[in-house]
């Protein structure tokens, strides 16, 4: 069975959100962090993973993915706080 995930990264200092969706987070993680592909997460050093969804069916991820896209950033930091209150790294399977 395929996971999917949605994921949201922040910077050192918790004031740029990232939001994305794979099939694997860790490999997907690991080029956040490593800087692998040239983008918005390398450019604004983005990669501590603070919060994580997982889905079944990818067409319910993307959908998560694009409405949190369209949150207000106070939204998207109270969802974080609530899950993850000290915004700590999580770690991924």
């Amino acid at each position: 069975m395929n996971k999917y995930y949605v994921y949201i990264l922040t910077n050192r200092t918790h004031n740029v959100l990232y939001i994305g969706v794979t099939n694997n987070i860790g490999r997907r993680i690991f080029e956040h962090k490593e800087g692998v592909i040239e983008g918005f997460t390398k450019k604004y050093k983005v990669h501590k993973l603070v919060y994580v969804e997982e889905y079944i069916d990818i067409k319910d991820a993307i959908l998560r993915e694009k409405r949190l896209k369209h949150w207000m950033k106070e939204w998207k930091i109270n969802l974080i706080s609530k899950a993850n209150p000290q915004w700590k790294e999580v770690t991924c399977v």
